[in-house]
């Protein structure tokens, strides 16, 4: 039986702000995955991509995501791991894979400070591109999507 739940979306999306709140709801650990792959790495995430590539990034976060066995938890993960399905399938076994969904407009908005965030672009690549890439991804893999828009935390 399926016991955690796993959050999924773009960057901005609110994924540590609901996943916080959620798991105190359910009584539930709170996993965020970019905070394991900070501590791993000893740095942050803009600087793991700065110092050694978005390739390198990948590849720690999909190690990251291969190892976690976590149970009755609520697992924030980062706006790329729909790009690793093997990982998508330990997560689906850990848990109902929940995505929040937000328009790019929205994002847009609330992504003050993408050249500082930790997200994996390529040189040039746009909110609206990486919308592109990576929405039919969070569908294909969501077991429930959750419309954010305009809704507040609780």
């Amino acid at each position: 039986m399926k016991k955690s739940v796993v959050l999924i979306g773009m960057p901005a999306a609110g994924k540590s702000t609901v996943g916080v709140v959620l798991a105190k709801t359910l009584g539930k650990q709170f996993v965020d995955t970019d905070l394991l792959i900070q501590d791993r790495e000893g740095m942050l995430l803009q600087e793991i991509i700065n110092t050694k590539g978005n390739d390198y990034f990948r590849k720690v976060e999909e190690e990251v995501l291969s190892e976690l066995d976590l149970d009755h938890a609520v697992i924030d993960t980062g706006g790329s791991e729909i790009y690793y399905p093997k990982d998508m399938a330990n997560l689906a076994e850990l848990g109902h894979i929940v995505y929040l969904q937000l328009s790019v407009p929205t994002l847009k908005k609330r992504l003050n400070n993408i050249k500082t965030r930790g997200i994996t672009m390529a040189p040039g690549q746009t909110i609206e591109d990486l919308a592109r890439a990576r929405i039919p991804l969070y569908e294909a893999y969501a077991d429930i999507v959750m419309p954010t828009e305009g809704l507040d935390v609780e």
